[in-house]
């Protein structure tokens, strides 16, 4: 359909994603993984700028490297804005300017975000209006992590982490972010933790569950039982592949995190801290170890378009 623009322009926040458990399951035909997981959305950002044109096109900006991520029709982003095109029938195509501040490639979805963010900014842009549930559809096929980019706030992830059920989670959790210069692969560290399982004859769940502490803390909006819960199947294969984000876990705990863990594939740590003075404090000692640290909270929202 041809149609006529709604707005000059428009920006769209998403936000990144913890991993706070993270339970694998056995490689499936067709090379994926089942899983179970608890996400939490925190306070560190995509900013999606959206501007009418006749061509798809990306560009990048922000505070993290963005010189190695492609412009061309493989960009998540690009992907996204074309999905939804095709599925409304609109003719036209879509100007994305995108500030990245979430760490690229470092298992806190910033990939996802910037996707979420995509079709919400076309969705207002175009006016095409679909049900959240419609969005959310779309953004499966994008990825695993986009449809919680959608959602925020703290959800349960089943199936490849795309079929969400909300989880009840009271009061602020406080985290503080140990950003890695270098990335990790995500299929890469699947691949690894398959190597380990299979080298070691080691029973994998068919039907991965999160388990029930996890819930009882978030509940509770209590840091220091969440900080017992936390789990990561991937953490294990990411510290074989990085083995110095292992000296970056010990230097939390002993600087006063409750818990940490590697977030997702990696290789961002993330420490769970007991309120907000103890994560600035944590953040300062990390920093003074040359470490770039950053203190978020969350639960936040998903992706949403911001007051012009």
């Amino acid at each position: 359909m041809s149609i006529a623009w709604t707005e000059d322009s428009v920006h769209v926040r998403a936000p990144g994603k913890i991993n706070l458990f993270m339970r694998v399951g056995e490689v499936q035909p067709d090379g994926y993984h089942d899983v179970a997981t608890a996400y939490q959305a925190v306070s560190l950002y995509e900013d999606v700028r959206a501007w009418p044109d006749d061509e798809f096109s990306v560009a990048f900006g922000g505070s993290v490297d963005t010189s190695g991520l492609e412009t061309d029709a493989s960009n998540l982003a690009i992907r996204a804005a074309k999905l939804l095109a095709r599925v409304t029938g609109v003719r036209g195509g879509v100007r994305l300017e995108i500030e990245k501040h979430v760490p690229i490639a470092g298992g806190m979805g910033g990939g996802s975000a910037d996707a979420a963010a995509t079709l919400v900014a076309c969705d207002a842009l175009w006016g095409t209006g679909l049900p959240k549930e419609e969005l959310s559809s779309i953004a499966a096929q994008l990825g695993a992590d986009v449809p919680f980019s959608l959602a925020g706030g703290t959800a349960i992830g089943s199936g490849r982490g795309d079929r969400l059920s909300p989880a009840l989670a009271t009061g602020s959790f406080h985290w503080v972010l140990a950003v890695a210069e270098f990335g990790l692969s995500t299929p890469g560290v699947y691949g690894e933790l398959d190597r380990i399982r299979h080298d070691e004859g080691r029973h994998v769940p068919a039907s991965p569950v999160v388990d029930a502490e996890v819930l009882q803390a978030l509940r509770a909006g209590d840091p220091g039982l969440l900080a017992t819960a936390l789990h990561n199947d991937l953490q294990e294969a990411a510290l074989r592949l990085a083995p110095g984000l292992r000296g970056i876990l010990e230097l939390g705990v002993a600087n006063g995190a409750l818990a940490g863990l590697v977030s997702g594939s990696g290789p961002t740590v993330a420490f769970l801290a007991a309120d907000t003075d103890s994560a600035l404090e944590l953040q300062v000692a990390l920093s003074a170890a040359r470490l770039t640290a950053i203190h978020v909270h969350g639960a936040v929202h998903g992706a949403r378009v911001l007051a012009r």
